[in-house]
C-alpha cells in the first residue's frame, strides 16, 4: 500500500472488479498514468496481487473489499477516501444461457450487479467528484445484441443508456461520464472455452485476434485523461471492428 504522502500528491481513481483481467489492467494503467488507485473487489486477496504489482513498479495503490450490492458498505467506503477524482465501473457478471432457458432471477442477478450496483456506486462517487471528475462505465459490444445472452445484453444496454442519462445530469457539475464497450477479450473466461469454441469466436474477429486487457485499459485511460475534457455521454466500442458488420 502506498504511503499517505505519496498518495496525497496524486489524483485518486476507484476501479471496481480490479482483481480480474480487464480490471487489473485498468488499475495498472491508471497507476502508470499517475493516479493513486483504489482497487476494489469482493475480497482483498483478489486485488492484493494487482496492488503489489503497481507498488513494485513505482506506482501508488491500495486494495479494498466491498460487495457493490451493499449500499451502506459502498457509501461508507466512498466516504472513507480522502478524495475521488475518477471512477471506473468495471465489475460485472456474465453467463451464457438460451432465451428459452432464462428465468426472471437470471435477469435480476445481472441487473443487480451490472446496473443497479453501478448506479449506486456512481451516485455516491458523484457526490465527491470535483469539477473535471470522470466516470467510465464498462459496457459491452453485446449491447448491440448477441445470441444466448439476452439477460446480459439487456443489462449492458441499460449501462449504455444510464451512461447517457448520467452524462446529461452531471455535466452541470463538470463531471464527464462515458462508457467503453469491449468485444472479445483474452481473459481467463475466453481461455476456459474449448479450443473449438475459441476458434469459432476468433474466426469472427476482423482483427484475427481477441483484444488484450491492456487494449481496454488504454481506452479507459483515454477517457479518464484530463486531456479529454470535451467528451461525455459516449460509448467507445473497442472490439477490433466486429461491430461494423459486413464482410471486413
Amino acid at each position: 500500500m502506498a504511503t499517505d504522502s505519496a498518495a496525497a500528491m496524486r489524483p485518486w481513481a476507484v476501479v471496481t472488479g480490479a482483481g480480474g483481467g480487464i480490471g487489473g489492467a485498468i488499475a495498472r494503467r491508471l497507476a502508470r498514468d499517475g493516479f493513486h488507485v483504489v482497487a476494489l473487489d469482493l475480497a482483498v486477496h483478489m486485488v492484493d496481487p494487482v496492488v503489489a504489482s503497481i507498488v513494485e513498479s513505482g506506482g501508488s495503490a491500495q486494495s479494498a473489499a466491498v460487495d457493490l450490492r451493499d449500499a451502506d458498505a459502498v457509501a461508507a467506503l466512498i466516504e472513507s477516501l480522502p478524495r475521488v477524482d475518477a471512477l471506473v465501473n468495471n465489475a460485472g457478471i456474465f453467463d451464457e444461457r438460451s432465451f428459452a432457458a432464462l428465468t426472471a432471477d437470471d435477469f435480476r442477478r445481472h441487473y443487480d450487479l451490472n446496473v443497479i450496483a453501478l448506479f449506486g456506486l456512481s451516485q455516491q462517487a458523484a457526490r465527491r467528484l470535483p469539477h473535471g471528475g470522470k466516470i467510465v462505465n464498462i459496457a459491452s459490444r453485446a449491447y448491440l445484441g448477441a445470441r444466448n445472452h439476452a439477460h446480459y445484453v439487456a443489462a449492458k444496454a441499460a449501462v449504455v443508456g444510464l451512461t447517457r442519462a448520467m452524462a446529461m445530469e452531471l455535466i452541470e457539475r463538470g463531471i464527464l461520464v462515458n462508457a467503453v464497450a469491449p468485444g472479445l477479450v483474452d481473459t481467463p473466461m475466453l481461455q476456459a472455452l474449448t479450443p473449438e469454441r475459441r476458434a469459432a469466436q476468433l474466426v469472427l474477429q476482423p482483427t484475427g485476434r481477441a483484444a488484450r486487457p491492456e487494449d481496454i485499459a488504454n481506452a479507459v485511460a483515454f477517457l479518464v485523461s484530463p486531456d479529454t475534457d470535451f467528451i461525455t455521454g459516449q460509448t467507445l466500442l473497442v472490439d477490433g471492428g466486429k461491430s461494423l458488420g459486413g464482410s471486413l
